[in-house]
């Protein structure tokens, strides 16, 4: 997965596993970011995507976001860390 330019961060699994997902989902795969912020018992995975594809992202009542997180929770609990998805407009 290609990171936006200028940006050296290095993502966890987790936060490549998300990155690869939404990219599969929107229209603008190009425009998906990812920011890990690592706390000292939980990480948060912010997701960025294009306007346009945020509805695809969340989904009818918010049944896509919710499997999303679903996923990543199954991951982290097998990673034994806590992990927590934000969507952000």
């Amino acid at each position: 997965m290609s990171q936006p330019a200028g940006s050296d961060q290095k993502l966890s699994e987790l936060g490549k596993m998300i990155e690869h997902m939404a990219r599969m989902l929107v229209d603008f795969p190009d425009q998906v970011e990812i920011n890990e912020i690592a706390g000292e018992n939980t990480t948060v995975i912010e997701l960025k995507v294009a306007k346009e594809d945020l509805g695809k992202i969340i989904g009818k009542q918010g049944r896509t976001a919710r499997a999303v997180r679903t996923v990543l929770n199954g991951a982290s609990t097998k990673l034994r860390k806590r992990t927590v998805l934000e969507i952000i407009e």
